[in-house]
């Protein structure tokens, strides 16, 4: 069985010679890298859910970077994007860092100025799949809650001392106590305040 590839710079341009460029100098500094000469050879090709960073050029003909960008949106891909442009299209990549790209560049630009920017985009993907994976961890210890556990986790992390969850919900706070330590051994929480980043961490995912 072969191993999946690492984090991979995808390189989407049809300038031939310009893409080509860019996957050497990637590759000289030991980056993975994929060329693709248009937005639907590399949606046809590339497997979404991949490690890595997209580099794009706005303008393309058939399906423009921007198009591309809101494609991939779509489909629920979220690599971050470095759009490279003309001098002309700074109000397109504008409109493409409010549409959530990571970066721009404009041509002619220094080879280490776009080496560095594709290293910290793939550091941000990799930050990103991190908290992503965290979140489902949390998710699925959630889910493992009962009703009455869930209860008492809401208002121990909103502050609430055992004899005020006890009044609350009409149990004693001896049985608080017990569902208190089934909700810290079930979320692996290692304090009340480890449990509450916990909990604020599932609040911003609902909020998504």
């Amino acid at each position: 069985m072969s191993e999946e590839p690492g984090p991979t710079v995808f390189i989407v341009d049809d300038d031939d010679s310009f893409r080509d460029s860019l996957e050497m100098l990637c590759t000289s500094v030991g980056l993975q890298v994929e060329g693709f000469a248009s937005a639907s050879e590399f949606l046809e090709q590339a497997r979404l859910e991949r490690e890595g960073c997209l580099v794009l050029d706005i303008r393309m003909p058939g399906m423009s970077g921007l198009e591309l960008q809101r494609e991939l949106g779509v489909r629920g891909a979220h690599w971050p994007i470095l759009f490279i442009t003309g001098h002309g299209d700074v109000p397109m990549a504008v409109t493409a860092l409010k549409a959530g790209a990571y970066d721009f560049l404009t041509k002619p630009f220094p080879h280490q100025e776009l080496l560095d920017r594709i290293h910290a985009a793939l550091r941000q993907d990799a930050a990103g799949r991190s908290l992503e994976e965290r979140v489902e961890q949390l998710a699925e210890r959630y889910e493992k809650l009962t009703p009455r556990e869930r209860e008492v986790m809401e208002l121990v992390v909103a502050g609430q001392a055992n004899k005020v969850v006890a009044s609350r919900l009409g149990i004693s706070q001896r049985t608080v106590e017990i569902h208190r330590a089934q909700v810290m051994e079930k979320m692996a929480a290692e304090s009340l305040a480890h449990l509450v980043r916990m909990a604020v961490a599932l609040e911003q995912q609902q909020d998504a």
